[in-house]
């Protein structure tokens, strides 16, 4: 049944299309400690300089509680480590262990296996723009952070994050 109305409705469409996604995510990560969210810290403690756990928490939006539970779960499957930081001796710095970027390596696989499953619908060049897109909302809107973002969304489904 098709309501053109509604079809019209931003939240609507960002709503149908985000639920597809958890989906198919949901079941890409469904071995990965944290499902998507310990995708992002795996994949954040991958990138080159090693980060603060508070850093990456507020970077990712993730109550620092909830990113302590993270890291411990992912560090206690061999996926990262945690170093003192030189600089701070109580910060604690967050690195990727081999087994970390190998199973890194196979997440973003089945992550993009998922994701084209969800955009099937669209050509590569509309996927880039929808993509540039969202990446431009999500992190150039005025006056939002990730952490605002969560909270808001997670008090709307009346949750936390």
């Amino acid at each position: 049944m098709h309501t053109p109305a509604v079809e019209a409705d931003l939240g609507w469409a960002l709503g149908s299309v985000f639920r597809g996604y958890l989906r198919a995510t949901g079941e890409a990560l469904a071995g990965l400690p944290g499902g998507p969210r310990g995708y992002q810290v795996l994949t954040s403690a991958e990138q080159g300089e090693p980060s603060s756990q508070l850093a990456l928490a507020h970077r990712l939006g993730v109550d620092r509680t909830v990113m302590t539970y993270l890291i411990d779960d992912l560090e206690r499957s061999g996926l990262v480590e945690r170093r003192p930081d030189p600089a701070d001796r109580r910060a604690r710095l967050l690195s990727a262990t081999e087994a970390g970027r190998a199973r890194l390596a196979e997440a973003t696989e089945a992550l993009r296996r998922a994701e084209d499953h969800v955009l099937a619908p669209l050509n590569p060049a509309e996927r880039d723009q929808l993509r540039d897109l969202l990446r431009k909302l999500a992190t150039e809107a005025p006056g939002e952070n990730a952490c605002r973002v969560v909270a808001d969304v997670a008090a709307l489904e009346g949750g936390s994050c």
